[in-house]
C-alpha cells in the first residue's frame, strides 16, 4: 500500500495492546480514514506501516482471540 499520507502532524496514541513494562510500543494514529498508521515507538523518524482498516481490525481480533 503506498505511503502516500501527511502524517507530519499525526496524533500518535501508544496502542492498548502494547507491552507497556519494557517499553516495546507500538504507536497508531486515529483520523485517517480507511486506513491506520501504525508505527515503532522506539524508532517515531523511522517510516510508518500503513494498514487499511480493514486489515488493522482483523489483526486485533486475532490477538484479542490468542491472548485471552
Amino acid at each position: 500500500m503506498s505511503n502516500d499520507y501527511d502524517l507530519s502532524a499525526a496524533a500518535w496514541r501508544k496502542s492498548s495492546y502494547s507491552n507497556g513494562q519494557s517499553g516495546d510500543c507500538v504507536e497508531v494514529a486515529d483520523d485517517f480514514p480507511g486506513v491506520i498508521p501504525v508505527r515503532d515507538s522506539k524508532a517515531p523518524e523511522a517510516p510508518a506501516l500503513i494498514f487499511r482498516s480493514r486489515s488493522w481490525a482483523t489483526f486485533i481480533r486475532t490477538m484479542q482471540v490468542k491472548y485471552q
